[in-house]
């Protein structure tokens, strides 16, 4: 990894595709949020992690890369979030009115998420999601498994998903 500038740091993230679970170092900012990072402008087309760990679930069994610097292709991200413990603030504020926390079961990939999704009172479900226009949804209070990695079992207060790559069930 190159040395940070004096106005950058490196967060550990996991990354998420629908046959990949990725581990790196991200360097942004020191400014920059990072659980909420892919919603900003100018977020670059490949994500550049270093100190890198992959696991690839396409095949059976699972196979495990190391690697200095990976770059992965930012459309293909289905889920991302800080490695934890680390955590950024949440993106919302908890006295607004007429919002909800509603569970919510996500398949994304292989990966199974059972989380919290932040919705209005006044409308039902299917209509939040309906004009739910943005390109990366938060999740909240998530736990993320999966059935080829029995072991693994993450909890992070927030996330980001691509909601046209998910299916969510109540």
């Amino acid at each position: 990894m190159r040395t940070l500038l004096p106005d950058e740091k490196a967060s550990t993230v996991f990354v998420y595709t629908e046959s990949m679970l990725i581990r790196g170092d991200l360097i942004l900012r020191e400014n920059m949020r990072v659980s909420i990072w892919l919603r900003t402008q100018g977020v670059p087309n490949f994500l550049h992690l270093n100190n890198v760990q992959m696991i690839q679930l396409a095949g059976s069994p699972p196979k495990n890369f190391t690697k200095n610097e990976a770059f992965i292709p930012t459309p293909e991200i289905i889920g991302f979030h800080l490695a934890p413990p680390a955590h950024d603030p949440l993106d919302y504020d908890a006295s607004e009115s007429n919002r909800k926390m509603e569970p919510v079961h996500l398949l994304a990939g292989s990966f199974e998420l059972t989380a919290k999704l932040r919705v209005s009172t006044s409308a039902d479900f299917a209509a939040s999601l309906d004009v739910m226009n943005a390109s990366w949804m938060s999740l909240y209070e998530a736990e993320i498994t999966n059935p080829h990695l029995p072991q693994l079992k993450v909890t992070v207060p927030m996330l980001l998903v691509r909601p046209n790559k998910v299916t969510i069930s109540l």
